[in-house]
């Protein structure tokens, strides 16, 4: 089966007054369709250069990309963006979202560039709205939504055009633990239903957990590739944590639904409290009273 992206010797060298920056060196690494892969390292370890290389927006020093049968490394610059808008989709740990639109008019963005007609438009943004179940938000502006319904929208605009690929990076990195959670199961389900390779960089063990396959990098080198059951066989830890995170999630007073804002509330970018009162614990909140017991 080919892969939909496959990649052989990706480095990606920066030239600096003080010496050579190899961020990235030699990376090997292929996805298939419905296969959810975790980039994981330390931060400086090389994940977003490889990430920008695996979704083209950066070329690499040397190595070779190809995406499907198309060798990406072979193309311009117009091939590329086209290549970009037909086979991919991107997951900012910002959300990305433009303020003065609304959650549909910012879904709706990729289809307007790509030129899709005004009816064919309509019907994939309700439609992309609907499987991340923000339908009633759709005409809701970024600010009157809270961060995990934000980052909703942005995971419906990455796959409103139908891409064959998701990169995400660090897509939960700024929500608290039980609207990563969501965003987590979000990911994963649409990995499986969609038959989408996923490409995630994160540190968040709900994620790894949750991996088909975990390559770690450290110095912009791969260290190590691990399989879902090498994650449960040699990193109980990570397990552990997710077990616990998840815990979290299910006994949390008040717990936010799916929005991961409160009922009947608007909140700001960076989440609401919940309806209990209480704000959600960060992850590293509940890390540090774990640490307590």
């Amino acid at each position: 089966m080919t892969a939909e992206l496959r990649a052989e010797g990706l480095t990606r060298t920066f030239r600096a007054p003080s010496g050579d920056v190899h961020a990235v060196a030699g990376v090997d690494v292929e996805v298939h369709a419905g296969e959810l892969l975790v980039v994981r390292g330390a931060s400086g370890a090389g994940k977003t250069t490889l990430l920008n290389m695996l979704g083209t927006l950066d070329r690499p020093t040397s190595g070779r990309l190809w995406i499907g049968d198309a060798e990406a490394t072979e193309l311009g610059e117009d091939e590329l963006a086209r290549l970009r808008r037909e086979r991919f989709g991107f997951v900012f740990q910002s959300f990305g979202l433009i303020p003065v639109l609304s959650a549909a008019e910012n879904v709706e963005v990729p289809l307007r560039i790509a030129g899709t007609d005004p009816a064919e438009r309509d019907r994939r943004v309700a439609e992309a709205l609907a499987v991340v179940g923000l339908t009633a938000q759709a005409p809701q502006r970024p600010g009157e939504m809270s961060g995990g319904q934000q980052q909703r929208v942005g995971i419906a605009r990455a796959i409103v055009a139908a891409p064959r690929i998701v990169i995400a990076d660090e897509p939960t990195g700024q929500l608290d633990s039980r609207t990563a959670a969501t965003i987590m199961d979000l990911l994963v389900e649409l990995t499986r239903t969609q038959g989408i390779a996923a490409i995630v960089a994160t540190h968040d063990p709900l994620l790894v957990a949750r991996a088909d396959r975990v390559l770690e990098l450290h110095g912009g080198r791969v260290t190590g590739t691990f399989s879902h059951e090498d994650i449960v066989r040699t990193d109980p830890e990570a397990v552990r944590e997710a077990a616990v995170l998840e815990a979290d999630v299910a006994v949390a007073p008040g717990a936010a639904g799916a929005g991961g804002a409160a009922p009947g509330a608007a909140s700001g970018a960076g989440g609401a409290a919940d309806a209990g009162g209480a704000a959600p614990l960060t992850r590293a909140e509940a890390r540090a009273l774990r640490a307590q017991d």
